[in-house]
């Protein structure tokens, strides 16, 4: 090294170098400050004019810290004035035994004579022995605490706790005794739950769908211009389990599990995403369709009885709404009808019509007997999730019982593979055991309940369906 030959001459300046591992500390702690400080008392202890500091506020290599390079520059350009560097402990050079002896040789070789109040830096043997052994120390604490983390995180992530950046539709919040948990983010969790539920049944065909929806919520965070979401974003919010309530690491072999966080959905909604995801592609539906039309589609024309199209048309000052029948050869091809004159008449027509008595005594009697249907089914159905359940352990307990008889690594890997679908499998006729239970609620009597309205009937009519 070039230090013994600097270290002759007589250096009156000195330039100090602080770095924290993240921005962070600059905000929660005044770590360089401190290091500020006790770098100048050393200086002017050894009689030096600090003539600047550099600071850095992250970890990675030499390239990624604009201190360093700033500081190496400075020093370059007045190389025949040799400064002192002063840092404050021997980690804040670097925390890898490599790193240290790469910036500690671009220093004497820019002109600096490295010097800290914690370390004596030397070119003796014993000086160096030391300086090593401190390096490897501080390489050592840099892994151990890398290690300590990451045990910490996996540990959170096998009693059901989310460690990761929090999905787009949840935050973290503190709560006691649990520290921080997923909690709803609204109104981006709303949102996002009716678009997961609608490319479920169906309501969504495609993911361009899914796409377009998210992309008409204001709150809604996009990622490219023009308000527009990535499709490979659609997808990965789709293929997400987090949302389900439930949390999986492949990477540190920790299968999927019940998280401490409220889903979004069922993981038997969940489930049926990822099988429409595999099945065949199908045609996105219009784009045009939207709520200035409601009744595109369904109004027919008088003279063909096809479904009437509808647009914006350009007048002198602005656009006008209409409905007009699309069939060339009809008699009122092309002819217009004004929005508001169209669905003004056909909310005259829903206002006129009135059910009768009988009616509602039908459908009340319609309504009791598929109630008690559907407890009779929930009931068989509780049964045949215990049932299930039962199989399922009896599987998992006997390839268990194989793993431990295996040699062939491929034959284990087989095994776990196979015990990690009926694990999951198992999750879920929990959550459908759990559900099925919580619609065994008897009907309650209506005997003295008079219906008189099409909403009555309405809410009847959805739980027949």
């Amino acid at each position: 090294m070039e230090q013994a030959g600097i270290q002759d001459k007589e250096i009156s300046k000195a330039v100090i170098y602080c770095r924290v591992s993240s921005s962070k500390q600059t905000v929660r702690g005044d770590g360089l400050n401190s290091q500020e400080t006790r770098c100048r008392d050393f200086a002017k202890y050894r009689g030096y004019d600090v003539v600047e500091v550099f600071r850095d506020d992250s970890s990675g290599s030499l390239t990624t810290r604009p201190g360093m390079q700033a500081m190496l520059e400075y020093l370059r350009k007045r190389k025949n004035d040799p400064h002192a560097v002063i840092i404050d402990d021997i980690s804040r050079l670097a925390r890898g035994v490599m790193a240290h002896f790469e910036l500690r040789m671009k220093i004497d070789k820019a002109g600096g004579v490295l010097v800290s109040p914690s370390i004596e830096f030397g070119e003796d043997s014993d000086s160096q022995l030391v300086e090593n052994l401190l390096a490897s120390v501080s390489q050592h604490q840099r892994q151990k605490n890398g290690e300590q983390t990451v045990n910490r995180m996996r540990a959170r992530i096998q009693n059901g706790y989310w460690v990761f950046q929090a999905p787009v539709g949840y935050r973290y919040e503190r709560s006691s005794g649990q520290g921080k948990i997923l909690v709803r983010d609204e109104p981006n969790a709303t949102a996002l739950q009716e678009a997961l539920e609608g490319y479920a049944s169906g309501r969504f065909e495609t993911q361009v769908e899914v796409k377009r929806f998210l992309e008409r919520q204001p709150s809604f965070p996009k990622d490219l211009p023009g308000g527009q979401i990535r499709n490979q974003r659609v997808y990965d919010m789709l293929t997400r389990v987090i949302y389900a309530g439930y949390i999986e690491a492949p990477k540190w072999n920790i299968p999927l599990r019940k998280g401490q966080h409220e889903g979004l959905i069922s993981l038997e909604t969940f489930e049926k995403i990822q099988t429409r995801l595999k099945s065949t592609a199908k045609a996105p539906a219009r784009k045009d369709i939207n709520a200035d039309f409601p009744l595109r589609g369904f109004v027919l024309c008088n003279d063909c009885s096809k479904p009437l199209t509808a647009c914006w048309s350009k007048g002198k000052n602005k656009k006008y709404p209409y409905y007009l029948c699309p069939t060339k050869g009809c008699p009122s091809y092309r002819k217009s009808i004004k929005r508001d004159e169209l669905e003004g008449a056909f909310e005259g027509v829903l206002q006129s019509i009135q059910p009768s008595e009988g009616l509602f005594a039908l459908v009340k009697a319609m309504f009791r007997d598929v109630w008690d249907m559907r407890l009779q089914q929930s009931s068989d159905a509780a049964k045949a999730h215990k049932s299930n359940i039962k199989r399922l352990d009896k599987q998992i307990d006997q390839l268990l019982d194989r793993i431990v008889d295996a040699n062939n690594s491929s034959v284990v890997s087989a095994y776990e593979k196979r015990i990690a679908k009926l694990e999951r499998e198992k999750l879920l006729a929990e959550e459908q055991l759990a559900n099925a239970a919580s619609q065994d609620i008897p009907m309650r009597s209506r005997s003295n309940t008079r219906c008189d309205s099409w909403q009555t009937l309405g809410i009847y009519g959805r739980i027949l369906i």
